[in-house]
Protein backbone atom coordinates (compact mmCIF):
# COMPACT_ATOMS: atom_id res chain seq x y z
CA UNK A 1 0.00 0.00 0.00
CA UNK A 2 1.56 3.51 -1.26
CA UNK A 3 2.14 5.77 1.61
CA UNK A 4 -0.24 8.52 2.06
CA UNK A 5 2.26 11.88 2.16
CA UNK A 6 0.98 14.15 4.10
CA UNK A 7 2.14 18.56 4.38
CA UNK A 8 1.63 20.94 6.95
CA UNK A 9 2.72 24.94 7.77
CA UNK A 10 2.49 25.82 11.71
CA UNK A 11 2.89 28.89 13.16
CA UNK A 12 5.21 27.23 16.17
CA UNK A 13 4.87 30.02 19.04
CA UNK A 14 7.34 31.35 21.50
CA UNK A 15 8.57 28.95 24.13
CA UNK A 16 7.25 25.92 22.52
CA UNK A 17 9.33 23.23 21.55
CA UNK A 18 10.04 21.87 18.27
CA UNK A 19 9.26 18.18 19.05
CA UNK A 20 6.31 15.92 19.70
CA UNK A 21 7.06 14.90 23.47
CA UNK A 22 9.48 16.47 26.10
CA UNK A 23 10.12 14.61 29.85
CA UNK A 24 10.43 17.90 31.46
CA UNK A 25 6.75 19.03 30.93
CA UNK A 26 7.19 21.69 28.58
CA UNK A 27 4.77 22.65 25.88
CA UNK A 28 5.50 20.51 22.59
CA UNK A 29 3.68 20.14 18.94
CA UNK A 30 1.55 17.40 20.88
CA UNK A 31 0.02 20.42 22.37
CA UNK A 32 -0.98 21.90 19.04
CA UNK A 33 -2.58 20.24 15.83
CA UNK A 34 -3.77 17.27 16.17
CA UNK A 35 -1.56 16.17 13.73
CA UNK A 36 -1.06 12.53 12.31
CA UNK A 37 0.87 9.93 14.40
CA UNK A 38 3.39 9.56 11.66
CA UNK A 39 4.25 13.32 11.04
CA UNK A 40 7.84 15.13 12.23
CA UNK A 41 9.13 18.69 12.24
CA UNK A 42 11.63 19.54 9.39
CA UNK A 43 14.39 21.29 10.86
CA UNK A 44 14.01 23.02 13.95
CA UNK A 45 12.91 26.37 15.81
CA UNK A 46 14.13 27.27 18.96
CA UNK A 47 11.66 27.07 21.91
CA UNK A 48 12.50 31.05 22.23
CA UNK A 49 12.49 31.47 18.62
CA UNK A 50 8.33 31.52 16.96
CA UNK A 51 7.33 30.81 13.36
CA UNK A 52 7.22 28.52 10.30
CA UNK A 53 7.84 25.29 10.30
CA UNK A 54 7.40 22.21 8.29
CA UNK A 55 5.55 18.75 9.36
CA UNK A 56 5.63 16.21 7.49
CA UNK A 57 6.13 12.30 6.90
CA UNK A 58 7.76 12.91 3.27
CA UNK A 59 11.35 11.52 3.93
CA UNK A 60 12.19 12.99 0.32
CA UNK A 61 11.27 16.44 1.11
CA UNK A 62 13.04 16.35 4.81
CA UNK A 63 16.18 15.36 2.68
CA UNK A 64 15.55 18.33 0.13
CA UNK A 65 15.09 21.03 3.25
CA UNK A 66 18.23 19.88 5.33
CA UNK A 67 20.30 19.26 2.40
CA UNK A 68 22.76 22.43 2.62
CA UNK A 69 23.55 21.58 -1.51
CA UNK A 70 19.78 22.63 -2.28
CA UNK A 71 20.20 25.91 -1.00
CA UNK A 72 16.56 26.57 -0.27
CA UNK A 73 15.55 30.09 1.33
CA UNK A 74 14.64 30.96 5.11
CA UNK A 75 13.46 34.31 6.00
CA UNK A 76 13.77 35.37 9.51
CA UNK A 77 12.67 39.06 11.47
CA UNK A 78 15.21 39.30 14.11
CA UNK A 79 15.35 41.94 16.20
CA UNK A 80 18.65 43.16 17.86
CA UNK A 81 20.10 45.12 20.25
CA UNK A 82 21.18 48.92 18.65
CA UNK A 83 21.00 50.22 15.41
CA UNK A 84 23.89 48.33 13.03
CA UNK A 85 25.87 50.56 10.78
CA UNK A 86 25.77 49.64 7.28
CA UNK A 87 29.41 48.10 8.06
CA UNK A 88 28.27 45.48 10.25
CA UNK A 89 24.94 44.72 7.90
CA UNK A 90 27.57 43.83 4.88
CA UNK A 91 29.52 41.39 7.35
CA UNK A 92 26.34 39.67 7.96
CA UNK A 93 25.74 39.21 4.06
CA UNK A 94 29.36 38.56 3.53
CA UNK A 95 29.45 35.75 6.58
CA UNK A 96 30.76 35.81 9.77
CA UNK A 97 32.81 33.14 11.51
CA UNK A 98 30.68 30.99 14.08
CA UNK A 99 32.36 27.94 15.70
CA UNK A 100 35.42 28.66 13.16
CA UNK A 101 33.45 28.50 10.27
CA UNK A 102 32.26 31.15 8.07
CA UNK A 103 28.85 31.69 7.29
CA UNK A 104 27.37 31.55 3.82
CA UNK A 105 26.93 35.12 1.81
CA UNK A 106 23.11 35.95 2.93
CA UNK A 107 20.63 38.99 1.97
CA UNK A 108 20.19 41.25 5.06
CA UNK A 109 18.50 44.13 4.93
CA UNK A 110 17.75 46.66 7.80
CA UNK A 111 13.85 47.16 8.45
CA UNK A 112 12.45 50.93 8.41
CA UNK A 113 9.44 50.06 10.19
CA UNK A 114 8.11 46.84 12.85
CA UNK A 115 7.10 43.94 11.02
CA UNK A 116 3.82 42.81 12.10
CA UNK A 117 4.21 39.85 14.16
CA UNK A 118 1.77 39.57 17.03
CA UNK A 119 2.92 40.63 20.63
CA UNK A 120 4.86 38.01 22.29
CA UNK A 121 3.27 36.21 25.18
CA UNK A 122 7.19 36.89 26.88
CA UNK A 123 8.26 40.30 25.87
CA UNK A 124 11.47 41.67 25.54
CA UNK A 125 13.41 43.10 28.16
CA UNK A 126 13.35 46.92 26.87
CA UNK A 127 16.22 49.08 28.08
CA UNK A 128 15.83 52.80 27.97
CA UNK A 129 19.61 53.29 27.19
CA UNK A 130 19.52 50.67 24.81
CA UNK A 131 17.63 51.25 20.87
CA UNK A 132 16.31 48.38 19.06
CA UNK A 133 16.59 47.44 15.46
CA UNK A 134 14.17 45.23 13.10
CA UNK A 135 16.26 42.85 10.38
CA UNK A 136 15.24 41.28 7.29
CA UNK A 137 17.69 37.77 7.25
CA UNK A 138 17.55 35.51 4.40
CA UNK A 139 19.91 32.28 4.69
CA UNK A 140 20.46 29.40 2.28
CA UNK A 141 22.22 27.63 5.20
CA UNK A 142 20.49 26.02 8.27
CA UNK A 143 23.14 25.66 11.14
CA UNK A 144 22.03 25.35 15.20
CA UNK A 145 21.30 28.90 16.45
CA UNK A 146 22.77 30.47 13.37
CA UNK A 147 21.09 33.58 13.38
CA UNK A 148 21.87 34.45 16.84
CA UNK A 149 25.41 33.50 16.58
CA UNK A 150 25.58 35.60 13.77
CA UNK A 151 23.96 39.10 15.29
CA UNK A 152 26.41 38.53 18.06
CA UNK A 153 29.64 37.86 16.28
CA UNK A 154 29.05 41.76 15.16
CA UNK A 155 27.88 42.63 18.46
CA UNK A 156 24.21 42.97 18.19
CA UNK A 157 22.53 40.34 20.28
CA UNK A 158 18.95 38.72 19.34
CA UNK A 159 16.31 39.75 21.58
CA UNK A 160 13.16 38.16 19.15
CA UNK A 161 13.75 35.72 16.20
CA UNK A 162 10.53 34.36 13.90
CA UNK A 163 11.18 32.91 10.47
CA UNK A 164 8.58 34.31 8.28
CA UNK A 165 9.22 32.01 5.56
CA UNK A 166 10.61 28.79 4.02
CA UNK A 167 11.07 29.77 0.46
CA UNK A 168 7.56 31.38 -1.02
CA UNK A 169 5.81 29.48 1.91
CA UNK A 170 4.84 32.15 4.44
CA UNK A 171 3.32 32.81 7.54
CA UNK A 172 0.24 34.48 5.56
CA UNK A 173 -3.06 33.61 7.13
CA UNK A 174 -2.10 31.69 10.65
CA UNK A 175 -1.67 32.95 14.22
CA UNK A 176 0.67 31.68 16.78
CA UNK A 177 -0.44 27.61 17.21
CA UNK A 178 -2.11 27.43 14.40
CA UNK A 179 -2.14 25.17 10.95
CA UNK A 180 -2.71 24.39 7.57
CA UNK A 181 -2.21 21.34 5.35
CA UNK A 182 -0.80 21.80 2.00
CA UNK A 183 -0.97 19.26 -0.98
CA UNK A 184 1.56 17.46 -2.63
CA UNK A 185 0.67 19.39 -5.67
CA UNK A 186 1.41 22.52 -3.91
CA UNK A 187 4.94 21.57 -2.63
CA UNK A 188 5.67 20.45 -6.12
CA UNK A 189 4.34 23.57 -7.88
CA UNK A 190 6.59 25.77 -4.89
CA UNK A 191 10.08 24.00 -5.32
CA UNK A 192 9.18 23.04 -8.90
CA UNK A 193 12.18 20.46 -11.08
CA UNK A 194 13.94 21.05 -7.68
CA UNK A 195 12.35 18.36 -5.61
CA UNK A 196 10.60 15.11 -6.36
CA UNK A 197 8.91 13.30 -3.82
CA UNK A 198 9.26 8.84 -3.67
Amino acid sequence: MKKVLRYFLFYKPFGVLCQFSDTEGRKTLKDFGPFPTEIYPVGRLDADSEGLVFLTNDGALKHFLLEPKYGHSRTYFVQVEHVPTEESLELLRKGVIIEGRKTKSADVRLLTEDPDLPPRPVPIRYRKNVPTAWLEIILREGKNRQVRKMTAAVNHPTLRLARVAIESFTLHGLKPGEHREISSSEIQKRFGDRFTSY
